[in-house]
């Protein structure tokens, strides 16, 4: 169930460059203005340099009280922050007022700066002038060739003083540390989920707006994340990449290898602080601590339904107000909590991590895998209770159960003959529309039930599978049977 997550990591990493780009792009823009500020204020003191021994007129007092004049005259009213020259001044005021003056005139996109749009002007002519020497990877802007180089030299120059992990970039520690504050600051304007990155928020948003960016080359499924893609292929493919060293079982996602691992370990990380029992899911622990819960405070006033925490009072009002907060963003489906949706999204990635340990057959839930063992190990646990006969699925035993009532669903439409079980209309209905979809192989007569190919090829194969108890003589087909079984009741 945690394999979303996982996902979403590996969209973090794949995409963390362009996400960090769009990020970043008013930072570079100051960025820039700095550079130029400063390049300015070095040619103006190389100007007041060469000037003050050209005409040796002006004090080192005198040239305080300008400089002093000249920067408080050059004063950001809104932030303080103090300029040598009107014209940067005129430039930083831009950061307030929001105007961006160089407009790209391929895509439209403005810029605070002139060389923030030379800088971007290489996205579309795919220019990138700064390569690493060691690598050979090139880049469009130096800034970023210069941090790429901390992957070669190892450096990290951003630590985390919470748990000492180190970045190469300070936006990923920034990003790091609302691990540790909890801090959510991008919000979803639609629906009000918050993130802690803007990344996140981003491919959340294509929820809402529909947008799928990822398209299988194979079915033309489309998908938000390319994670999930990627897990997608899968399922085309048949890659299985994550093997368990102690039995061999592959499986397509590394949470389900993990969850899988805890049946070899008999980890249980989830204990009962009130008896010490553990279990292995905190889904389990949940619903044992229900049996420590001494009343039922939380109580549905539309039914009358009694809860022991909150929480499942929240998920049942969900029922009588329709509410389904979490949708598939593959098929537009929308489940009452989180858990069904994981389990929906396995009908997509194509995940079925329950498998038989007896003929490898594997299951999207675990409740499948249940029923399909009664095939194995012949266990019938739904008895009739008027003829004592067992059945493998409840759902057959509701089928048996309409002998007894008479009761018949399905009515045929041309001449009105009823069915207790709606395959059988679906045969009979082949008399009406003359259907016989068996054909024999050998001899090309057709047959309406797939029973009655089966009875006439041994015509061809000389098979004989109905024997008499009484005198072990074999008869190719019942009717023979019964015919012969009247000469020992002497009818």
């Amino acid at each position: 169930m945690a394999f979303i997550k996982e996902e979403s990591e590996e969209i973090r990493i794949e995409e963390v460059f362009s996400l960090k780009q769009e990020d970043t792009e008013e930072q570079k823009d100051l960025m820039a203005l700095k550079e130029e500020t400063q390049e300015l204020n070095e040619m103006k003191g190389k100007y007041q340099y060469d000037n003050h021994f050209a005409t040796g007129e002006k004090s080192l007092n005198s040239s305080k009280t300008e400089t002093t004049t000249t920067r408080s005259c050059c004063t950001c009213s809104q932030c303080g922050k103090s300029f040598d020259q009107q014209g940067n001044l005129a430039v930083h005021m831009r950061t307030h007022t929001g105007k961006k003056p160089y407009t790209c005139q391929q895509c439209g996109k403005n810029f605070i700066q002139k060389s923030s749009l030379n800088n971007h002007m290489r996205i579309h002519t795919g220019e990138k002038p700064y390569t690493c020497k060691l690598c050979g990877i090139h880049f469009s802007r130096k800034g970023n060739l210069t941090v790429h180089m901390r992957i070669h030299t190892g450096e990290s120059l951003y630590t985390c003083q919470e748990c000492g992990k180190s970045f190469i970039h300070k936006t990923s520690l920034n990003n790091h540390m609302r691990i540790h504050t909890g801090e959510k600051p991008y919000t979803c304007k639609l629906c009000g989920i918050c993130f802690n990155r803007k990344g996140n928020l981003k491919v959340h948003e294509r929820i809402h707006t529909g947008e799928s960016l990822y398209t299988c080359q194979e079915c033309g499924k489309s998908f938000i994340q390319k994670g999930s893609l990627k897990s997608h292929m899968r399922s085309h493919t048949g890659e299985k990449p994550y093997i368990c060293p102690q039995c061999g079982n592959s499986f397509t996602h590394k949470t389900t290898l993990n969850a899988h691992m805890k049946t070899h370990t008999r980890e249980k990380l989830f204990t009962c602080d009130q008896c010490g029992n553990s279990y292995r899911w905190k889904i389990s622990l949940n619903n044992h601590m229900r049996i420590h819960a001494k009343g039922n405070s939380f109580i549905c006033h539309q039914c009358g339904t009694s809860f022991t925490d909150r929480k499942d009072l929240k998920n049942h009002v969900k029922i009588h107000i329709s509410e389904k907060p979490f949708m598939c963003h593959h098929c537009g489906r929308t489940c009452t909590k989180k858990g069904f949706l994981e389990v929906h999204m396995r009908t997509h990635t194509g995940e079925k991590p329950y498998t038989c340990p007896q003929c490898g057959k594997s299951f999207t839930l675990k409740g499948n895998l249940d029923v399909h063992m009664r095939f194995h190990t012949g266990k019938k646990p739904y008895t009739c209770p008027q003829c004592e006969k067992s059945f493998t699925l409840k759902g057959n035993l509701k089928v048996h159960m309409r002998l007894h009532s008479g009761k018949k669903l399905f009515t045929c439409s041309q001449c009105g003959k009823s069915f207790t079980v709606k395959g059988n209309l679906e045969v009979h209905m082949r008399v009406h529309t003359g259907e016989k979809p068996f054909t024999c192989p050998q001899c090309g007569k057709s047959f309406t039930v797939k029973g009655n190919l089966e009875v006439h090829m041994r015509l061809h194969t000389g098979k004989k599978s109905f024997t008499c108890l009484q005198c072990d003589k074999i008869f190719k087909n019942q009717r023979d049977l019964k015919r012969h079984l009247q000469t020992h009741s002497g009818k």
